[in-house]
């Protein structure tokens, strides 16, 4: 399942911070964002909400928006 997130990440400094906390999450190749969307697209490729909900949390923990779309 693809799950698509409004972000308020801004830079690919900040989604280099990331980048290890999403590869151990979800596995390095399952998640992007896309920064030239004006909301900061992350696409995450799971089956597992309880991960799902895990990044979300941290998300959250650190002050970065996330908002999931339909």
């Amino acid at each position: 399942m693809i799950w698509v997130f409004k972000t308020s990440v801004q830079s690919q400094k900040e989604v280099k911070n990331l980048t290890a906390f999403l590869d151990s999450m979800i596995g390095k190749g399952n998640w992007n964002f896309d920064l030239e969307d004006c909301d900061k697209i992350l696409r995450l490729v799971s089956s597992n909400r309880e991960t799902i909900n895990s990044i979300i949390e941290h998300f959250n923990a650190n002050n970065i928006e996330i908002i999931e779309l339909e």
